[in-house]
């Protein structure tokens, strides 16, 4: 069997407590995983560097390393799914969670069913290497503008409320498709949902899948305002037909995931210049009109 065959059907397992260890044992072999246990954050880093295992699930408080450190290692080395679990659930717990390199962020005591639900929807996201996941060839050279200039502020049109847009028309005598890219653009910032290419202000842009899905997301909708458990179910796949594992610690990570997204836009929450909060209901795109 291929070495490609056996990772795809292993998990390691970074847990302290040998009752959720064999839990979690349970819910991944279940679904069709081989299982690797480890009772510390230093061992559980050698285990992913050894075993190259598809899922890893990580404790946060445990002996040695914690389970921030053990990401940011395991995630130097290894593009594995980490699923960080914990009993920290403050926002700011979440940020450091996601920060670190961890796909989702669990906060215990969690349901098997649920735990399993969300290594389903984590699958299903392109991985570093696959068709969707960014790209790192070399880009090939371009005859023109190397990518579509955004329109200027003061002649952009906002666009009817509730209408979502998928590619904005380009204005005369600017492109809006260059080398077979069809890109998303908001003020000076563009995205192509197939490359999966993000670029601010001419320069590319480094997100996680979380924040280029969210991003996507948001760009495609415009101004339509997306709660923040629709962004759940989109970063799901949009497989759920009820919001019954949407819970405060999903809306705690969609959060967590703006606030990352957010920084590296360099976009102030107070201020902002492409995402705005709309307070109790969720995220949209600020409005590209400039007030006088």
């Amino acid at each position: 069997m291929s070495d490609n065959l056996e990772r795809v059907k292993t998990a390691v397992i970074v847990e302290d407590d040998p009752d959720i260890r064999h839990l979690l044992a349970e819910v991944l072999e279940s679904a069709g995983f081989s299982t690797v246990s480890v009772g510390n954050g230093i061992d559980g880093v050698r285990a992913v560097i050894t075993y190259q295992p598809l899922i890893t699930t990580l404790d946060v408080n445990m002996p040695g390393i914690d389970g921030f450190e053990a990401a940011r290692r395991i995630r130097q080395q290894s593009d594995t799914y980490i699923i960080m679990l914990t009993g920290l659930e403050e926002e700011a717990d979440v940020v450091l969670g996601l920060g670190a390199g961890a796909d989702e962020y669990v906060v215990k005591p969690f349901r098997p069913r649920e735990l399993r639900a969300r290594i389903e929807a984590l699958l299903r996201r392109p991985r570093a290497g696959e068709p969707g996941a960014p790209s790192t060839a070399p880009r090939q050279e371009r005859v023109g503008p190397s990518f579509p200039t955004a329109r200027p502020e003061s002649e952009a049109a906002s666009p009817p409320a509730g209408s979502e847009v998928v590619v904005l028309p380009p204005p005369a005598g600017e492109v809006a498709e260059d080398a077979g890219h069809a890109w998303l653009v908001h003020r000076d910032l563009l995205l192509d949902p197939d490359s999966r290419l993000v670029r601010l202000s001419g320069d590319d842009l480094e997100l996680t899948r979380t924040e280029f899905d969210l991003l996507a997301t948001l760009m495609e909708s415009k101004r339509r305002v997306r709660s923040k458990a629709d962004l759940t179910l989109v970063l799901r796949g949009e497989s759920y037909v009820t919001s019954y594992f949407v819970g405060d610690a999903d809306k705690r990570a969609i959060e967590a995931h703006m606030t990352n997204l957010r920084r590296k836009l360099g976009d102030n929450p107070a201020n902002p210049r492409y995402i705005e909060t709309v307070r109790g209901v969720g995220y949209r795109l600020t409005s590209e009109l400039v007030a006088s």
